[in-house]
């Protein structure tokens, strides 16, 4: 399969798979697609069929693949896998109904990470995937585990860590005397800006006032959530404090700027950045794709490095985004969907087809340092990034942290008002950062009590 044909077709299909599979961190509203469509594989005789939901086609055809082979090698347990791929609201909507009345759910279904802490509270009517990952944990990254986990299960399972790190231009870098490699903090970050806007009168990076992945990564590294302890919304808290602060200290030096459509993960900023107007973006793995897609003109030219950090911070680099497949608890056929998505989902040969046919930073991280997978010279990844995409993942392997705050019910609350509002007051209207936290603070009180 030509990966950039399944670029064109993944965000033909709404964005879903990524950007919007990272609403719980992005606070974005997917485009899904305009209808919903059923893809299923060539009849298996004696197989057992397994009902599929999911809001992304090209998940659909990864589930189907990814079954084909399963029945080559378990051929006394066949399956057969009916994806109904659904517009993001309605299948969440329909697969909350069906779960709350007890009848009319799948087998198996996609759930966004924004979604997912709804499907959690209380007797979640899902299956605890415990026992089922148990023979892949050792492989996989944890903090992947814990979006989906909540009162001790484990009940989804993701497609990929969305490993935050930077994409830099080098071919931009290099003409304004900028070397990349020499960025490890973020005042290294604000200084070569600085420098770069100078030289240039454009920008290295970007301040987002639309999403919050770099907002995400800056509390993971400081140590920081967006609830406390007790799950109370905690957006005066040191930490954030200085997350906001360090962007606002790009913005005065003219490190950063606000792009078109408030994020890199626009078709505005896309435009943007391929009329030079900013040079670097820390983004989640995935933002892999937007270059092959949008900006194929930058080919050979893109680098990619760990995301610039804090002095000792708690961790490198923060999950962004998610789509955890979870198995209905009553189901007809719950165990052995169980053991089909967590082998599909977790496996090294899972993950390999993960790598291949969607071209995410796999669940397990054993495929990270497979050399025959990671530097195939073929793969449309390889052949357009200046270094090899995985170079920067091993960097940062053992320092990929999680937010807690990301499976608090309250979280898509607090993105709206981050990415409607507060961020705009900070970054475009110049309200002094603690009474925009503030208000955001006393705002979020009263909506979540």
């Amino acid at each position: 399969m030509k990966l950039k044909k399944f670029a064109a077709t993944a965000l033909a299909a709404g964005m879903a798979a990524f950007g919007l599979s990272a609403c719980q961190t992005a606070g974005n509203q997917p485009a899904p697609e305009d209808t919903g469509s059923v893809i299923t594989q060539a009849p298996v005789e004696g197989a057992t069929e397994l009902n599929l939901w999911t809001f992304v086609e090209l998940h659909g055809k990864f589930y189907t693949t990814m079954a084909e082979q399963w029945n080559e090698l378990h051929p006394d347990k066949k399956i057969q896998i009916k994806v109904n791929a659904l517009p993001y609201d309605d299948m969440h909507n329909k697969l909350q109904i069906a779960l709350t009345s007890g009848t009319g759910a799948p087998d198996i279904a996609d759930i966004e990470a924004g979604k997912f802490p709804q499907f959690v509270i209380g007797t979640p009517a899902l299956m605890d995937l415990t026992e089922a990952a148990a023979p892949y944990r050792d492989d996989i990254v944890q903090a992947r585990l814990d979006l989906f986990s909540a009162n001790g299960g484990l009940y989804g399972l993701d497609f990929h860590v969305g490993a935050t790190v930077a994409f830099y231009n080098t071919e931009l870098l290099e003409a304004a005397g900028i070397d990349y490699t020499t960025i490890k903090t973020w005042d290294d970050y604000r200084d070569a800006g600085a420098k770069y806007h100078e030289a240039t009168g454009k920008y290295l990076g970007t301040v987002d006032t639309s999403a919050a992945w770099a907002t995400g990564l800056l509390l993971a590294q400081l140590g920081g959530e967006y609830f406390d302890a007790n799950g109370k919304i905690n957006l005066t808290s040191p930490e954030m404090t200085q997350a906001m602060e360090i962007f606002k200290g790009l913005q005065d030096a003219g490190a950063a700027a606000v792009p078109p459509g408030g994020q890199p993960d626009t078709e505005e900023a896309f435009g943007a950045y391929n009329n030079g107007e900013f040079a670097a973006a820390v983004m989640p793995f995935w933002f892999t794709s937007r270059y092959l897609a949008y900006m194929p003109d930058f080919a050979g030219k893109i680098a990619i490095a760990p995301p610039p950090t804090v002095p000792n911070p708690k961790s490198i680099s923060v999950g962004g985004g998610g789509t955890g497949t979870a198995v209905v608890k009553d189901g007809p056929h719950a165990e052995l969907a169980a053991e089909f998505v967590a082998w599909a989902k977790l496996s090294k040969e899972g993950n390999i087809e993960t790598w291949n046919m969607l071209g995410f930073d796999p669940l397990n991280t054993d495929v990270w340092s497979d050399e025959s997978v990671t530097h195939n010279p073929d793969n449309e990844f390889v052949k357009y990034f200046k270094n090899n995409p995985f170079e920067p993942l091993l960097e940062i392997k053992d320092s990929i942290g999680h937010l807690q705050s990301f499976t608090n019910p309250g979280m898509p609350a607090v993105n709206n008002m981050l990415n409607t509002q507060t961020f705009n007051d900070m970054f475009e209207n110049n309200v002094p950062i603690a009474d925009a936290l503030a208000q955001a603070q006393a705002d979020l009180e009263n909506e979540l009590g």
